[in-house]
Protein backbone atom coordinates (compact mmCIF):
# COMPACT_ATOMS: atom_id res chain seq x y z
CA UNK A 1 0.00 0.00 0.00
CA UNK A 2 1.34 3.03 -1.15
CA UNK A 3 2.11 6.30 1.91
CA UNK A 4 0.39 9.63 0.59
CA UNK A 5 2.75 12.37 0.27
CA UNK A 6 3.08 14.68 3.79
CA UNK A 7 2.59 18.32 2.67
CA UNK A 8 4.96 20.15 4.09
CA UNK A 9 3.84 22.68 6.96
CA UNK A 10 6.37 25.28 6.61
CA UNK A 11 6.75 27.66 3.33
CA UNK A 12 8.93 26.87 0.30
CA UNK A 13 10.89 29.85 -1.50
CA UNK A 14 12.65 26.91 -3.34
CA UNK A 15 11.80 25.92 -6.83
CA UNK A 16 9.70 22.97 -7.19
CA UNK A 17 12.11 20.05 -8.85
CA UNK A 18 8.96 18.07 -9.91
CA UNK A 19 5.26 18.03 -10.55
CA UNK A 20 5.02 16.39 -6.76
CA UNK A 21 7.01 18.52 -5.23
CA UNK A 22 5.15 21.77 -7.13
CA UNK A 23 1.71 20.54 -5.90
CA UNK A 24 3.08 19.92 -2.29
CA UNK A 25 4.56 23.29 -2.14
CA UNK A 26 1.94 25.50 -3.61
CA UNK A 27 0.23 27.46 -1.05
CA UNK A 28 -1.87 30.24 -1.52
CA UNK A 29 0.65 33.05 -0.38
CA UNK A 30 -0.44 35.97 1.81
CA UNK A 31 2.53 38.11 1.83
CA UNK A 32 5.08 38.63 -1.18
CA UNK A 33 8.53 40.29 -1.49
CA UNK A 34 8.83 43.52 -3.69
CA UNK A 35 11.38 41.72 -5.97
CA UNK A 36 10.10 42.29 -9.60
CA UNK A 37 8.91 39.47 -11.60
CA UNK A 38 10.51 40.34 -15.46
CA UNK A 39 7.30 40.12 -18.12
CA UNK A 40 9.87 37.40 -19.90
CA UNK A 41 8.94 35.54 -16.82
CA UNK A 42 5.10 36.34 -16.52
CA UNK A 43 5.56 35.07 -20.60
CA UNK A 44 7.40 31.93 -19.78
CA UNK A 45 5.18 30.81 -17.45
CA UNK A 46 1.64 31.30 -19.66
CA UNK A 47 3.92 29.71 -22.33
CA UNK A 48 3.68 26.34 -20.59
CA UNK A 49 0.31 27.21 -19.00
CA UNK A 50 -1.45 27.30 -22.30
CA UNK A 51 -0.91 23.51 -22.88
CA UNK A 52 -3.27 22.86 -20.13
CA UNK A 53 -6.05 20.82 -21.84
CA UNK A 54 -9.06 22.10 -23.38
CA UNK A 55 -12.48 20.91 -25.34
CA UNK A 56 -11.90 20.28 -28.71
CA UNK A 57 -9.22 23.26 -28.19
CA UNK A 58 -11.03 25.93 -27.94
CA UNK A 59 -8.99 27.65 -25.29
CA UNK A 60 -10.86 30.22 -23.42
CA UNK A 61 -8.11 31.90 -21.35
CA UNK A 62 -7.30 35.65 -21.89
CA UNK A 63 -5.08 37.12 -19.67
CA UNK A 64 -4.02 41.01 -18.26
CA UNK A 65 -0.92 40.95 -16.63
CA UNK A 66 0.08 44.65 -14.28
CA UNK A 67 3.14 46.08 -12.35
CA UNK A 68 4.37 49.22 -10.68
CA UNK A 69 2.12 52.23 -11.35
CA UNK A 70 -0.74 50.99 -13.39
CA UNK A 71 -0.86 48.00 -10.63
CA UNK A 72 -0.66 50.87 -8.07
CA UNK A 73 -3.13 53.07 -9.80
CA UNK A 74 -5.91 49.99 -10.06
CA UNK A 75 -4.72 48.96 -5.81
CA UNK A 76 -5.41 52.87 -4.90
CA UNK A 77 -8.91 52.83 -6.47
CA UNK A 78 -10.13 49.58 -5.35
CA UNK A 79 -9.01 50.14 -1.99
CA UNK A 80 -10.79 53.23 -1.86
CA UNK A 81 -13.40 51.71 -2.70
CA UNK A 82 -13.51 48.86 -0.23
CA UNK A 83 -12.79 50.95 2.24
CA UNK A 84 -15.73 53.21 1.83
CA UNK A 85 -17.95 50.16 1.96
CA UNK A 86 -18.91 49.74 -1.52
CA UNK A 87 -18.95 46.33 -2.97
CA UNK A 88 -20.61 45.76 -6.05
CA UNK A 89 -22.63 42.84 -6.91
CA UNK A 90 -20.04 39.79 -8.67
CA UNK A 91 -20.72 38.85 -12.09
CA UNK A 92 -21.43 35.22 -10.85
CA UNK A 93 -21.77 33.72 -7.69
CA UNK A 94 -18.46 31.84 -6.79
CA UNK A 95 -19.97 29.86 -3.72
CA UNK A 96 -23.50 28.32 -3.73
CA UNK A 97 -25.90 30.30 -1.68
CA UNK A 98 -26.79 29.11 0.72
CA UNK A 99 -23.85 26.74 1.04
CA UNK A 100 -24.80 23.55 1.98
CA UNK A 101 -23.00 21.34 4.17
CA UNK A 102 -19.82 19.67 4.85
CA UNK A 103 -18.89 22.65 2.70
CA UNK A 104 -19.92 25.34 4.60
CA UNK A 105 -18.63 23.34 7.73
CA UNK A 106 -14.80 23.57 5.98
CA UNK A 107 -15.26 27.07 4.35
CA UNK A 108 -15.85 28.58 7.90
CA UNK A 109 -12.83 26.01 9.66
CA UNK A 110 -10.44 27.79 6.52
CA UNK A 111 -11.27 31.37 7.81
CA UNK A 112 -11.25 31.04 11.42
CA UNK A 113 -8.02 28.77 10.81
CA UNK A 114 -5.93 31.80 9.61
CA UNK A 115 -7.74 34.40 11.78
CA UNK A 116 -6.58 32.33 14.69
CA UNK A 117 -3.24 31.82 12.88
CA UNK A 118 -2.56 36.07 12.73
CA UNK A 119 -3.98 36.72 16.30
CA UNK A 120 -7.44 37.59 15.27
CA UNK A 121 -10.01 36.65 17.28
CA UNK A 122 -13.67 36.06 16.63
CA UNK A 123 -15.75 39.13 16.18
CA UNK A 124 -12.70 41.29 16.22
CA UNK A 125 -14.32 43.37 12.83
CA UNK A 126 -11.80 45.64 12.57
CA UNK A 127 -8.92 43.40 12.30
CA UNK A 128 -10.80 41.09 10.22
CA UNK A 129 -11.57 43.94 7.83
CA UNK A 130 -8.23 45.12 7.52
CA UNK A 131 -6.55 41.51 6.91
CA UNK A 132 -9.53 41.01 4.04
CA UNK A 133 -8.51 44.22 2.60
CA UNK A 134 -4.77 43.22 2.12
CA UNK A 135 -6.24 41.26 -0.84
CA UNK A 136 -6.69 44.52 -2.78
CA UNK A 137 -3.28 45.20 -2.22
CA UNK A 138 -2.55 41.90 -3.99
CA UNK A 139 -0.75 41.04 -0.31
CA UNK A 140 2.37 43.29 -1.58
CA UNK A 141 2.96 40.97 -4.22
CA UNK A 142 5.09 42.96 -7.52
CA UNK A 143 2.64 41.02 -10.10
CA UNK A 144 -0.98 41.35 -10.57
CA UNK A 145 -2.70 38.89 -13.06
CA UNK A 146 -6.62 39.06 -14.48
CA UNK A 147 -7.87 35.83 -15.93
CA UNK A 148 -11.13 36.65 -18.36
CA UNK A 149 -13.19 34.83 -20.22
CA UNK A 150 -15.58 35.12 -22.82
CA UNK A 151 -19.26 35.67 -21.67
CA UNK A 152 -21.01 33.49 -23.79
CA UNK A 153 -18.79 30.66 -23.11
CA UNK A 154 -20.27 27.36 -20.54
CA UNK A 155 -19.30 25.79 -17.91
CA UNK A 156 -16.95 23.25 -19.88
CA UNK A 157 -14.81 25.83 -20.83
CA UNK A 158 -15.17 27.07 -16.94
CA UNK A 159 -13.45 23.29 -15.97
CA UNK A 160 -10.98 24.05 -18.83
CA UNK A 161 -10.10 27.22 -17.27
CA UNK A 162 -9.22 25.90 -13.47
CA UNK A 163 -6.55 23.78 -15.38
CA UNK A 164 -5.25 26.23 -17.20
CA UNK A 165 -4.93 28.14 -13.59
CA UNK A 166 -3.60 25.46 -12.20
CA UNK A 167 -0.45 24.74 -14.84
CA UNK A 168 0.13 28.16 -14.61
CA UNK A 169 0.79 28.11 -10.72
CA UNK A 170 2.62 24.95 -10.72
CA UNK A 171 4.81 26.11 -13.22
CA UNK A 172 5.22 29.61 -11.27
CA UNK A 173 6.64 26.66 -8.05
CA UNK A 174 9.21 25.23 -10.75
CA UNK A 175 10.55 28.57 -10.48
CA UNK A 176 10.60 29.36 -7.29
CA UNK A 177 7.67 31.63 -7.46
CA UNK A 178 4.48 31.82 -5.60
CA UNK A 179 0.82 32.99 -6.15
CA UNK A 180 -2.30 33.46 -4.63
CA UNK A 181 -5.63 33.38 -6.57
CA UNK A 182 -7.95 35.55 -5.44
CA UNK A 183 -12.06 35.41 -5.69
CA UNK A 184 -11.88 38.30 -3.80
CA UNK A 185 -11.25 41.17 -6.95
CA UNK A 186 -15.38 39.23 -8.64
CA UNK A 187 -17.13 42.33 -6.78
CA UNK A 188 -14.93 44.72 -9.13
CA UNK A 189 -15.06 43.20 -12.08
CA UNK A 190 -15.91 46.24 -14.18
CA UNK A 191 -13.15 48.60 -12.55
CA UNK A 192 -11.24 45.26 -13.22
CA UNK A 193 -12.16 45.41 -16.92
CA UNK A 194 -11.81 49.21 -16.93
CA UNK A 195 -8.36 49.26 -15.72
CA UNK A 196 -7.05 45.67 -18.41
CA UNK A 197 -9.15 47.17 -21.01
CA UNK A 198 -11.58 45.03 -21.31
CA UNK A 199 -15.37 45.12 -22.67
CA UNK A 200 -18.64 43.71 -21.15
CA UNK A 201 -18.16 40.74 -23.11
CA UNK A 202 -15.45 39.61 -21.01
CA UNK A 203 -16.27 37.95 -17.87
CA UNK A 204 -13.72 38.09 -14.96
CA UNK A 205 -12.68 34.57 -13.83
CA UNK A 206 -10.60 35.97 -10.97
CA UNK A 207 -7.49 37.95 -9.79
CA UNK A 208 -4.09 36.75 -8.76
CA UNK A 209 -0.95 37.59 -7.21
CA UNK A 210 2.27 36.63 -8.51
CA UNK A 211 5.50 37.14 -6.58
CA UNK A 212 8.63 36.08 -4.67
CA UNK A 213 6.83 34.63 -0.91
CA UNK A 214 8.12 36.43 1.96
CA UNK A 215 9.54 33.73 4.81
CA UNK A 216 9.42 35.85 7.43
CA UNK A 217 5.92 36.41 7.17
CA UNK A 218 3.33 34.63 9.81
CA UNK A 219 1.02 34.44 7.37
CA UNK A 220 2.69 32.28 5.23
CA UNK A 221 3.34 29.85 7.61
CA UNK A 222 -0.30 28.72 7.59
CA UNK A 223 -1.13 25.49 5.52
CA UNK A 224 -4.64 24.13 4.61
CA UNK A 225 -5.43 20.56 5.20
CA UNK A 226 -6.91 17.77 2.56
CA UNK A 227 -9.31 15.68 2.93
CA UNK A 228 -7.95 11.78 2.88
CA UNK A 229 -8.78 10.18 -0.86
CA UNK A 230 -10.32 7.29 1.28
CA UNK A 231 -13.06 10.40 1.90
CA UNK A 232 -13.81 10.74 -1.72
CA UNK A 233 -12.35 7.63 -3.77
CA UNK A 234 -14.74 4.99 -4.39
CA UNK A 235 -13.24 2.05 -6.91
CA UNK A 236 -14.78 -0.81 -8.46
CA UNK A 237 -12.79 -3.83 -10.09
CA UNK A 238 -9.23 -3.30 -9.04
CA UNK A 239 -7.18 -5.93 -7.83
CA UNK A 240 -4.80 -4.98 -5.09
CA UNK A 241 -1.34 -5.14 -5.71
CA UNK A 242 1.79 -5.29 -3.46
Amino acid sequence: MSTAPNRPSGSSTTPATSVSEALLTRQSARAFLPTPVPLATVTELLDLARWAPSGSNIQPWRVHALTGAPLQAMVDETLAMAMAGQSPEQEYLYYASPLPEPYLSRRRANGWGLYGHLGIGKGDRAASANQALRNFAFFGAPTALFFFIDAKLAQGSWVDYGMFLQSFMLAARERGLHTCPQAAWLPYHELARRHCGMDATWTLVCGMALGHLDPTEHANAFRTPRLPVSDFLTASGFQETT
